[in-house]
């Protein structure tokens, strides 16, 4: 096969979205070849509540992608993410094992190994270790080991966990679709993937994505991941204020919502609107003017203003406030929230651009939108880990993992059928 076939399916609060891209030998670039989005059912705050519902819309979703892609999906990436996600910073030593004090990828794997042996609850399971920097008879600042000369390896990770029930249950509906999963990937360290450039990185920057139930977040300092984690609020509950509010549906609240984010970009040459004209949704309650100080100023930026003080707690708890000068990069369908940019530059005091996803071609029209970073995001991670995937590597893994001896034997076979022509 010339061309790596990569799926990701990114199970949110609000939509599920599968996207399918081939990877070329030559090139290595991922073209999109594929992509649906359902509404989403049975998932509340990144966390499955209704695994029936799940996964019916991923059943939906997947098969729409396939027929526009043209290929089976048989394996795929998953994001995650929700008040679920926590990380730590570990740190592992081990003795260079060449007698020429050479280091080799064996010694990084094992040192790897070594800071991933963390005390951890029974409830709690790895789903990223990231190497952060290593340091080689005490020189720190080394982003590749291999090939250095020394005696003592140490390394510096960031350890990303997750509940293991709700890791379960989305492993359950994969398999249900006869789907293998390749790996979770946190949302936001997926959204990451797609919209942060390696200067921001360098310099120190925030990704947060705004989902519909939570906003996941990643820190970078010196191009490392160094703190994830998960607030339980979204742009949900921007929708339940404009509701409550102006005393309409959550339908009708949603696509007011929708609707002044897309007339304030069209009238970005500040035309004085003071009256948003809401007389083409057909509205249920015959709502067809609303003020547009009331519904800005009065409803949504109190709920903006509640988002970035949570979003400024955790960069102040992450401990590195003081290393992100490239500020903050906002992504997630929520981040085109009317006045978002604004109350965040001044809640938390620094630069925020907005992140959309560019880095995938192919068929992008509609995925070149913020809603989409996460989802085009495991796409490029899938990329980068093809190579190991093409030696089975987390395949022997995974089944080494789960050895038992009840049904052992067809697992061990299953993994040295990839090796047969």
């Amino acid at each position: 096969m010339t061309d790596n076939l990569i799926c990701g399916i990114d199970i949110g609060s609000s939509k599920i979205a599968t996207i399918v891209a081939v990877c070329p030998q030559e090139t290595k670039e991922a073209k999109v070849i594929g992509f649906n989005t359902t509404p989403s059912q049975g998932v509340r705050k990144g966390l499955i509540i209704d695994i029936n519902e799940v996964a019916s819309v991923v059943e939906e979703s997947v098969d729409k992608a396939e027929r526009m892609a043209g290929h089976k999906i048989n394996s795929a990436y998953v994001s995650v993410g929700g008040p679920h996600i926590s990380s730590l910073n570990s740190r592992g030593i081990v003795a260079v094992a060449n007698p020429q004090a050479e280091i080799s990828e064996d010694d990084v794997s094992r040192v790897i190994e070594a800071a991933r042996a963390i005390s951890l609850s029974s409830t709690r399971q790895i789903i990223e270790v990231i190497p952060r920097d290593y340091i080689v008879d005490g020189q720190a600042g080394i982003k590749n080991a291999v090939g250095m000369t020394g005696v003592r390896l140490e390394v510096e990770t960031h350890i990303i966990t997750a509940s293991q029930t709700n890791l379960k249950n989305i492993e359950r509906v994969f398999d249900d679709l006869g789907i293998t999963n390749q790996g979770f990937v946190f949302s936001a360290m997926s959204a990451a993937e797609a919209v942060l450039t390696n200067t921001e990185k360098e310099l120190g920057v925030v990704l947060v994505d705004i989902g519909g139930g939570k906003i996941d977040l990643c820190l970078f300092v010196d191009g490392a991941l160094s703190y994830s984690s998960s607030i339980p609020i979204g742009a949900r509950h921007i929708t339940n204020d404009i509701a409550v509010g102006l005393r309409v549906s959550l339908d009708s609240a949603e696509k007011i919502k929708l609707h002044l984010s897309e007339s304030l970009n069209e009238d970005s040459k500040k035309k004085k609107l003071t009256e948003l004209n809401l007389h083409d949704l057909n509205l249920a309650e015959n709502l067809t003017e609303v003020s547009l100080k009331t519904l800005v100023d009065g409803i949504i930026a109190p709920r903006l203003e509640e988002i970035f003080k949570f979003i400024f707690d955790e960069i102040e708890k992450s401990g590195f406030s003081q290393q992100i000068p490239a500020g903050l990069v906002i992504t997630g369908g929520g981040a085109l929230t009317a006045g978002m940019l604004e109350t965040g530059k001044k809640v938390v005091g620094l630069s925020i651009r907005l992140g959309i996803p560019d880095k995938v071609t192919g068929l992008v029209e509609e995925i070149i939108d913020p809603s989409f970073a996460a989802t085009s995001g495991l796409i490029l991670y899938g990329t980068t880990n093809i190579m190991k995937n093409e030696f089975g590597l987390k395949n022997f893994g995974r089944i080494w993992k789960d050895f038992s001896f009840g049904g052992s034997v067809g697992k061990l076979k299953d993994f040295f059928k990839q090796f047969i022509p």
